[in-house]
C-alpha cells in the first residue's frame, strides 16, 4: 500500500515494534513487584507511560505505599502534559480524536511527529507510533505478566531488584550533557542519604524536590524580544535595509528613506 511508503509510517512502525516488545519486561517485573495479572494489564491500559509505570512498580517493589508510588509516577508523567500541548498545537485533533490523541501522546509518538516537516507526515507519524505502541505495549504486557506469574518467587530469579534496574536503563540514555548528569548525581546522593530516615518510596520524591530546587536556581531566563535567529522579513536583512536606504548625492551618510510606492 502507498501509505506504507510514508517515511513517518516506517519510523512509527519500527518504533512501535521495538517499544512494544519491551512491554514483556514491564509485565514480568510488575507481577514480580506484587501486582496481579489484571492490575498489571490495567496499569498499562490506563497509565500507558513507560517511565511512569516503571517508577510505580519500582516504589511498590521497595515496599513503598500506594501514595508514594502514585506521586513518583505522576512526577514523571508531567512531561506527557507538556507533550500534549505541543501536539495539540501541531496536529489540532478534533472531536473524539482529541481524546484518543491524549492517551497515545508519549515520548515516541511526540518525537516521531516532531521529526517530520510535512503536516500530513506529522499526523501519520504521530498516529502510527502512538496507536502502534499502545496496542503492542499492552499485548506484550499481558504476555510478560503471564510469564512472570509462571516464574513463581521473584527473588529466585533476581527479579526483585530488576524494576529499579529497568528504570535506570530508561533514564541513562537521557543524560546527555554535563549539567543533566551532574543533577542526576546530586539527586542520587540525596536519595541515598534519605533512605535510612524516611519510609520506602519517599526518597524518590526527595530526589525530585532536589532536582526542582536545582533547576529553579540554575534556570537562565530567556530575554524578552525577538529571538536573534528569527527573520522578520521575507528577504535577508541586508536586502531589506538597502531597499530602505536613500543614498545622498553630496556624499553624506546614508539615511533611512521611503521606498517608491510603499511605506518607509
Amino acid at each position: 500500500m502507498k501509505i506504507l511508503q510514508s517515511p513517518a509510517v516506517k519510523v512509527g512502525l519500527s518504533i512501535s515494534i521495538a517499544t512494544g516488545l519491551y512491554g514483556i519486561s514491564f509485565g514480568a517485573l510488575a507481577v514480580a513487584s506484587g501486582l496481579d495479572i489484571w492490575q498489571t494489564i490495567a496499569l498499562s491500559l490506563l497509565l500507558f507511560s513507560g517511565g511512569s509505570q516503571f517508577a510505580f512498580i519500582g516504589v511498590v517493589s521497595g515496599g513503598g505505599t500506594g501514595l508514594a508510588a502514585m506521586s513518583a509516577s505522576a512526577l514523571l508523567g508531567i512531561r506527557n502534559g507538556i507533550y500534549g500541548m505541543q501536539m495539540n498545537a501541531l496536529l489540532s485533533p478534533r472531536s473524539w480524536r482529541k481524546l484518543v490523541a491524549a492517551q497515545v501522546t508519549i515520548d515516541e509518538s511526540t518525537a516521531t511527529a516532531s521529526g517530520q516537516q510535512d503536516p500530513a507526515e506529522q499526523r501519520r507519524g504521530f498516529w502510527t507510533a502512538g496507536v502502534g505502541i499502545f496496542l503492542l505495549w499492552n499485548l506484550f504486557t499481558a504476555v510478560g505478566a503471564l510469564a512472570g506469574n509462571a516464574l513463581g518467587d521473584p527473588k529466585q530469579w533476581g527479579l526483585d531488584g530488576a524494576a529499579v534496574a529497568a528504570f535506570l536503563a530508561l533514564l541513562w540514555p537521557r543524560l546527555k550533557g554535563k549539567e543533566p548528569a551532574a543533577i542526576a548525581v546530586v539527586c542520587a546522593l540525596a536519595t541515598l542519604l534519605a533512605v535510612p530516615f524516611v519510609p520506602s518510596g519517599v526518597p524518590i520524591l526527595v530526589a525530585a524536590a532536589v532536582a526542582a530546587v536545582i533547576g529553579w536556581f540554575t534556570h537562565k531566563p530567556v530575554p524578552q524580544g525577538m529571538a536573534p535567529d528569527i527573520e522578520p522579513y521575507a528577504e535577508p536583512y541586508s536586502e531589506h535595509d538597502c531597499a530602505h536606504m536613500v543614498l545622498p548625492e553630496d556624499g553624506a551618510s546614508a539615511r533611512p528613506g521611503r521606498r517608491e510606492g510603499g511605506q518607509g
